[in-house]
């Protein structure tokens, strides 16, 4: 794009410090990687307050703008589309599917997912918020000149409930953080485990705590190894507790498995390389991932991965990965207790898992990024 004429990029940001979403994370490498790659344009980047002063800009030909409208409520539909048109874009990137209705102006958006539309979640029982999302979703895949969608699972899910045309919709993988790598210091990893009271091998799961992640079948999975198959571990759940989904809490008393469970709540950025390497076993139980960037994560720092077989995993993470039905918790145990048990096959998978990271780069993914800003 050096050779090409000074256009103005404006970037929503607004979800820009939510660095253990993947949206968060998107966000934070899509403008690092296009501020390293891009030296010709003029970039507008749109933050929430909490986010506007700490964020730091590189360079003359970026502008950062405090916008106090956040994601899903009526000031991202009437407030942000003002402040959007003040800066006078040429394009505009949404990078998830709620870009503003009133919005008509050129505009890209990235689909990371379409989970509301399986799994609405507490936030979305009511049929006006049901109604309200499937409007701003589709005014936002027909309003966009092209829509990046993180993985063909997610592709063909919007094009599947969604009306456009398959040519509209451009596949941009996402790409592993440099952090993520097999930890040499064993001092880190024994005060890892002295901190939070971690005695057992140990599996392990990290993210938010909904229905679609599918946290009661990990933890009847796990009752499973620790009764039938006497395996002496324990289960580490990274994420915080959901109030609004209780079924979590109250199928670890049911089975008699809570002391074997260490809840850990929100990970830190720097420790999370620490409890993948340290895991023995890393397990995505999901009933919908639109991308299943923590395999990957997983598999960078050495750690076996055992996935459900369902919409994006298998794409992302290929051989690389042992799969189950996540309907079935004896399946998922027999998986986990396989690869437990089985040392060349584990050794196989971490190898196996290395070579899988090395496809997926943030820098091709911001490099991908702007040609389609180039062609638009």
């Amino acid at each position: 794009m050096q050779n090409e004429k000074r256009k103005r990029i404006g970037i929503d940001a607004r979800m820009y410090g939510y660095a253990q979403t993947g949206i968060g994370n998107y966000i934070r490498h899509l403008l690092e990687y296009i501020f390293e790659n891009d030296k010709t344009n003029e970039f507008v980047i749109f933050l929430m307050p909490e986010e506007f002063d700490g964020f730091k800009i590189p360079n003359e030909r970026v502008k950062k703008v405090k916008v106090n409208s956040k994601w899903y409520g009526w000031k991202e539909q009437l407030l942000f589309p003002l402040g959007i048109y003040k800066e006078n874009l040429d394009l505009m990137h949404f990078t998830h599917f709620n870009s503003p209705i009133l919005y008509f102006k050129k505009s890209i958006v990235t689909i990371h997912d379409i989970t509301p539309y399986f799994f609405p979640g507490h936030k979305m029982k009511s049929p006006i918020r049901k109604a309200g999302f499937r409007l701003v979703f589709s005014s936002s895949v027909r309003k966009a000149k092209k829509v990046i969608a993180v993985s063909n699972s997610t592709k063909n899910d919007i094009l599947k409930y969604f009306k456009t045309k398959k040519e509209k919709i451009t596949v941009i993988y996402e790409g592993v953080d440099g952090q993520f790598k097999v930890t040499k210091n064993e001092l880190a990893l024994r005060n890892l485990a002295q901190k939070y009271n971690i005695k057992k091998p140990f599996l392990f799961y990290t993210g938010v705590w909904r229905n679609h992640k599918n946290l009661v079948g990990l933890i009847r999975a796990f009752a499973i190894l620790r009764k039938e198959y006497a395996l002496d571990i324990s289960l580490v759940l990274g994420g915080k507790e959901d109030p609004y989904y209780p079924e979590v809490r109250k199928t670890w008393q049911e089975l008699g498995v809570e002391e074997d469970i260490i809840r850990i709540g929100f990970i830190e950025q720097k420790e999370l390389p620490l409890f993948y390497d340290a895991a023995c076993i890393f397990v995505i139980p999901s009933f919908y991932e639109g991308f299943g960037l923590i395999g990957l994560e997983a598999m960078a720092c050495g750690t076996p991965v055992i996935s459900s077989d369902r919409t994006s995993l298998p794409e992302i993470l290929g051989d690389a990965a042992i799969y189950f039905n996540p309907d079935n918790p004896q399946d998922m145990a027999e998986k986990i207790h396989m690869v437990f048990n089985d040392k060349k096959l584990y050794n196989e998978l971490v190898e196996k898992g290395m070579k899988q990271v090395k496809k997926y780069s943030w820098d091709q993914m911001s490099q991908e990024t702007l040609e389609l800003y180039k062609k638009i």
